[in-house]
């Protein structure tokens, strides 16, 4: 008897021929690093989201951080300031708030895993200078009651939308409110490069400055010394004590080809997705899938049930070939975030019981079938 096929968390699909093709345009050139198609990208990008502006980075840590130290500098934070941000989450969202000298302050999650506008109120100090918001899964969560939070607190806003590529909100990109919004394009995310990221200021001085600072503070970039102005312009200034932060061609060359294809996939996520949902119907005693927002069209980079004894069940789901995962373990379970231990009870107990079936666009209905069946069949045995 033939075995399954193991079913892994995250498997990238690419528009192999199409991507070599947009390469090979790079090296026919012979322009791999920044401006040739990252410019592309990003007019491409805009194009796509609306936003107004849009820098590629080459990841969405960086871009995290570089929303910080510019909103830092032009509003004149203080070292220990606070920013709230969420304990379900991977640690680069809270890592970039440590690396501007700044405390990350934790407000509890809701039913969506994400942060719960009530708890951020009462989280709000005279020391608090940002929110932090993060959009797990793809999900928009209370974004709405965020918002509202920050605008009548007169607080920055920061939306790490590092799994939120194609995500919709009543019919249009979230967080056009947000004075610095933040995506993924690492390997496994649903538009897949190799690694690289997208930061959408929404005030144009951001975005100029961000340029700068992602060049190592130079205040032209070699792209822009060379193109269009004959022989390379060697003289430049050096403005402030910039980053090396910037994205390069090639991987920019792969993004515009999986941006054609990302509407196309994220549908074909959200019929996986339903597929697990009707699974589980009738069932949500013993599996909970996380509900989607509202007026949210998810991108579903996430699939996500609670369910008891989670530890047992993935290592059953992995004797049969199965390979789930968990998203996010509790931030203040690490010891380098351990101040904020007990602070947010929700958030400890569903980092406890949350797990993330496997989810991308090589699935088929028998596949998830398979899995629904392999945690349906656990939940009875353990129950």
């Amino acid at each position: 008897m033939s075995v399954p096929a193991p079913l892994q968390l995250f498997v990238p699909t690419f528009q192999i021929e199409e991507c070599l093709a947009e390469i090979r345009e790079c090296l026919e050139k012979g322009w791999t690093g920044l401006g040739y198609k990252t410019i592309d990208f990003e007019e491409a990008w805009k194009a796509y989201t609306g936003l107004p502006h849009a820098h590629f980075l080459n990841s969405a840590t960086v871009g995290l951080h570089l929303a910080l130290h510019i909103l830092k500098r032009d509003f004149g934070w203080a070292d220990g300031d606070e920013i709230i941000s969420t304990p379900l989450t991977f640690v680069s969202s809270n890592h970039a708030v440590l690396y501007e000298n700044l405390k990350v302050v934790f407000a509890d999650v809701d039913g969506f895993l994400c942060l719960d506008p009530e708890d951020v109120e009462k989280k709000i100090t005279p020391q608090t200078r940002a929110i932090m918001f993060v959009g797990l899964g793809g999900n928009t969560g209370q974004w709405s009651g965020i918002v509202k939070i920050a605008r009548e607190r007169n607080l920055k806003l920061i939306l790490d939308a590092a799994h939120m590529s194609g995500t919709r909100l009543e019919g249009r990109t979230p967080g056009v409110e947000a004075d610095a919004i933040v995506y993924s394009f690492q390997a496994v995310k649903n538009l897949p490069t190799a690694d690289s990221g997208m930061i959408c200021f929404k005030e144009e001085r951001h975005d100029v400055l961000a340029r700068q600072l992602c060049w190592l503070g130079i205040n032209k970039d070699t792209y822009a010394r060379t193109v269009g102005q004959g022989a390379y312009k060697w003289k430049y200034d050096v403005v402030a004590p910039g980053f090396k932060y910037h994205g390069n061609s090639v991987m920019a060359a792969i993004g515009l080809v999986q941006l054609r294809y990302l509407d196309r996939d994220n549908a074909y996520r959200r019929q996986l997705a339903a597929w697990y949902d009707e699974g589980f119907r009738g069932h949500e005693d013993k599996v909970r899938p996380v509900p989607v927002a509202p007026g949210c069209e998810c991108s579903r980079h996430l699939y996500v049930v609670e369910v008891a004894a989670r530890d047992d069940l993935l290592m059953a789901l992995n004797d049969c070939g199965i390979y789930p995962g968990v998203h996010y373990r509790d931030n203040t379970e690490y010891a380098l975030y351990g101040y904020g231990r007990e602070s947010c009870p929700k958030a400890r107990r569903l980092s406890e019981s949350i797990l993330s079936l496997p989810l991308h666009i090589r699935l088929t209905f028998a596949d998830i079938e398979r899995a629904v069946r392999a945690v349906l069949t656990w939940a009875k045995t353990f129950n």
